[in-house]
């Protein structure tokens, strides 16, 4: 469960951080009230925690219930 919210917000973070770089627009930042509103600092705290979580990610085995391949058979 952890897992999945963690991904949904670093994809979220990822799409705003595309909008920043080709249309130089924060969309979080416009959703929530400017860059230095509370729910705005709130939602990129969350991002970056979820990030961190992310981490992760990258060392657990499938033993941990990570599916690293699937196989089509």
């Amino acid at each position: 469960m952890i897992d999945k919210a963690s991904l949904v917000l670093v994809i979220i973070g990822a799409l705003n951080w595309g909008s920043i770089g080709l249309f130089k627009f924060d969309l979080v930042a416009w959703i929530f009230g400017g860059q230095a509103a509370l729910m705005s600092r709130i939602i990129y705290t969350l991002v970056a925690l979820a990030g961190i979580w992310c981490i992760s990610l990258l060392f657990r085995t499938d033993s941990e219930g990570v599916t690293i391949t699937q196989d089509t058979e």
